[in-house]
């Protein structure tokens, strides 16, 4: 019974403790995924938040993300290396989202952080974006500080990106370069400067369920509304080119888990949904209700037209939440 009292406890508006959550990890599949669907129902409706992104400068990253296939760290298939793209490029992919119905339309860039001279040029960018278009801009910039998102947000940019990845007891694993406490500090100064946030993590880094649910709950006390959910598309060349992907239904357990804990946030299918056979349709039946659509930074996704067919199939309508 303790799928569904722990459902009823969140249903009422209550949160559940970091230890009732284990208490989900061993319960059966079918049962969970249900409950969290009607959480998802009780708090989102039928709301389903779509975005795309765009690799705005790409390669040659500094850090050591052992994941990543731009890392200069590593000798992977990513060959590819270009500057932060002008205006008229981000602005013309922008057009083609907006036209497809998409909402948001996200520009990320490889390194650390932007330079303040790149800050300036995108924020003309920016500025072009929102006067031409009716989409949503989000940015995931790297560690930039509040006055560079105070300089964002005044160029019309609504949301910032930057992933936990993991939790705080297992990110040094997954990188030395940065810290994760770098990413708090970011998501904190970004919500300073009026900006809502999104951050999540990936999974299949091989971390334990305790790090996926340190990581759900550092979240919550962040209050972050949009939490991308990555599945490992293992990279040959990286130190995690070898690794396993997760089943679908591991993602579907850690999905269903992310909503007890997180109710009222949009959880967004991201990297990694194109090798899941399903393309994500049992993940989005068991609490999810977001997704990146589109191709990913160097890998290939889902195309937006298939994802509008599976958003109507499922009855979810997209819209925006949480703003």
């Amino acid at each position: 019974m303790i799928v569904n009292d722990l459902k009823e406890k969140v249903m009422s508006g209550l949160v559940i403790t970091r230890e009732e959550s284990f208490l989900l990890t061993d319960a059966p599949l079918e049962e969970l995924t249900a409950a969290a669907n009607e959480i998802r129902e009780r708090f989102c409706a039928n709301a389903f938040d779509i975005c795309t992104i765009i690799n705005g400068k790409c390669g040659k990253c500094s850090e050591d993300c052992k994941y990543c296939a731009q890392s200069a760290h590593y000798h992977t298939p990513c060959g590819e290396t270009y500057p932060l793209l002008p205006t008229d490029k981000l602005l013309a992919q922008a057009k083609h989202n907006d036209a497809q119905g998409v909402l948001r339309y996200s520009i990320v860039t490889s390194g650390k952080a932007l330079s303040d001279d790149e800050i300036d040029a995108v924020c003309e960018s920016i500025r072009t974006i929102r006067q031409n278009t009716n989409i949503s801009v989000c940015v995931s910039f790297g560690l930039l500080d509040e006055t560079q998102f105070k300089k964002l947000k005044a160029a019309g940019a609504s949301r910032v990106h930057c992933n936990l990845e993991s939790s705080k007891a297992f990110f040094p694993n997954i990188c030395s370069t940065h810290t994760f406490e770098e990413k708090i500090e970011t998501l904190k100064a970004a919500k300073r400067a009026g900006l809502s946030v999104c951050s999540g993590g990936i999974m299949g880094l091989g971390e334990s369920m305790a790090d996926r649910i340190d990581m759900a709950f550092t979240l919550r006390e962040l209050g972050v509304a949009s939490v991308p959910v990555n599945l490992l598309n293992p990279i040959p060349g990286t130190p995690l080119g070898q690794n396993k992907p997760l089943t679908n239904d591991e993602l579907c357990r850690i999905v269903s888990i992310f909503r007890f804990i997180l109710p009222d946030s949009m959880i967004r299918l991201a990297g990694g949904r194109g090798i899941i056979g399903d393309k994500g349709e049992k993940c989005f039946r068991s609490g999810a209700n977001a997704a990146i659509s589109g191709h990913m930074l160097t890998t290939a996704g889902i195309t937006v037209e298939t994802d509008f067919q599976l958003i109507k199939r499922l009855g979810y309508e997209v819209k925006y939440i949480n703003e």
